[in-house]
């Protein structure tokens, strides 16, 4: 074995059967942007035999304030050759598959066929769900992440038959209930952070150590520096995908719609019926919230009952964490009507510090 990856045959529980086991290992990355490149960096840093690269984005001045890997006389150049001239001379040994392309429903079984595991180090719904689907119907696990603001999310989908992308998300959003991300952001660490732990969780996935993120969504809020965990259920029905939808454009499909803050404002002033759940930690309810709001953190959710069938809101500190609640309730109660607070309290705060 060589001695360029003793540091980590040395471990116990890795040794050299794990590294064999990454030696061995053929990892699709989706999207070579902020979450694509850490992930990348460490996978060929730490051995993984074959990575299959796909993007067809050229870089541009406002991508190098996170994706690290590239510079500045880089920019105008294809993410795909940049990336993979770097990635080679990191490690000579890393067998490099390049797709000129983006991820359609006209590739993806076959690309998806050729490989152990996929990472979705994308930024857009549609994408995600096509991963899902191709996946499910090809029986290979996926490692997800996202991002907002100063927030990110990972998980582990379709890893031995466990929760799919749709068991959290059954439905993709419409295009109106998509944060805007060029007002909203991201912090330039937080999608190294959040590629880290994606990467972790594909090295997992591949030598079987540890416990791997299945049927768990975890939290990172990097104001905080805390992180949580929420558990999420296996849906047997969305294990039935054998083919691929006719079209993976947006969807109106009526779940999670949201409110602007300027418009929850009114509606608060306005003194109408509705309950309030702010889905933050007990922490960051009691450092400041709204006279209204009803503390439900995301983790205890999908324990609290609501028997009222007024509208229910949900907050959280910049609307990422309230997205994933209103769909979590919105599949548990299909009747009533879940809505997210975009911005969250930072918005809020705001307009009515």
């Amino acid at each position: 074995m060589s001695p360029r990856y003793s540091r980590q045959t040395q471990l116990k529980g890795f040794g050299a059967e794990g590294q064999q086991k990454l030696a061995n290992s053929k990892v699709l990355v989706v999207g070579l942007g902020g979450l694509g490149l850490p992930v990348l960096q460490y996978l060929n840093a730490m051995g993984v035999g074959t990575l299959g690269l796909m993007d067809q984005d050229i870089v541009e001045l406002h991508n190098l304030q996170r994706q690290t890997l590239y510079a500045e006389q880089d920019i105008g150049r294809q993410k795909l050759e940049v990336a993979h001239e770097k990635l080679a001379t990191q490690n000579s040994t890393t067998i490099f598959k390049l797709y000129d392309s983006f991820l359609t429903k006209e590739n993806a079984i076959e690309i998806i066929s050729q490989y152990d595991l996929v990472v979705d180090a994308t930024d857009n719904f549609p994408t995600r769900y096509l991963i899902n689907d191709a996946c499910v119907q090809l029986e290979k696990p996926f490692v997800y992440g996202a991002l907002h603001g100063f927030e990110g999310h990972v998980s582990v989908f379709n890893y031995q038959n466990g929760p799919t992308y749709r068991c959290l998300y059954p439905n993709m959003p419409s295009s109106e209930e998509i944060p805007n991300c060029d007002e909203n952001g991201v912090l330039g660490v937080i999608p190294g952070i959040i590629g880290t732990f994606q990467a972790l969780e594909a090295v997992k996935v591949l030598t079987g150590i540890g416990e791997v993120l299945s049927g768990k969504l975890l939290l990172f809020d990097g104001l905080g520096q805390r992180s949580t965990q929420i558990n999420f259920k296996l849906n047997p029905k969305n294990l039935m995908i054998n083919k691929l939808q006719n079209s993976y454009d947006f969807q109106d499909c009526g779940l999670a719609p949201t409110i602007t803050a300027e418009a929850f404002q009114s509606l608060m002033e306005s003194k109408q019926d509705f309950l309030l759940l702010d889905v933050r930690t007990r922490e960051e309810f009691e450092r400041q919230h709204l006279p209204i709001a009803v503390n439900v953190p995301l983790r205890e959710l999908e324990h609290y009952n609501i028997d009222k069938d007024e509208t229910t809101y949900l907050i959280c500190e910049t609307g990422m964490r309230s997205e994933t609640a209103a769909r979590m309730l919105q599949e548990k109660y299909p009747n009533k009507q879940f809505v997210n607070v975009l911005g969250g309290m930072k918005k809020m705060m705001t307009l009515c510090p």
